[in-house]
């Protein structure tokens, strides 16, 4: 009976160090993986989302600064008729 218990526990500590081996392997194919999508979008000259916000937010003031002063000019030009 102490040869079978010896077996089994050979053999859980055999698995156990297998999903060991296993998550390490994962983790480290994550690890690869995400670095490998990281260079390819550097290389594309993808912009990240706060200078997407940055640039949106510029042209909507731009925006707006622009029909101010189309409503200014429109109101000037009303005024010299």
């Amino acid at each position: 009976m102490q040869t079978r218990n010896k077996i089994l526990d050979d053999i859980s500590q055999l698995m156990t160090n297998a999903m060991g081996v296993a998550q390490g392997a994962k983790d480290e194919a994550e690890t690869a993986m995400k670095s490998m999508i990281d260079r390819w979008l550097a290389d594309r000259d993808f912009v990240t989302r706060e200078e997407f916000d940055a640039v949106r937010a510029m042209a909507q003031k731009a925006r707006e600064e622009n029909e101010a002063l189309k409503a200014r000019l429109d109101a000037l030009e009303a005024a010299q008729k």
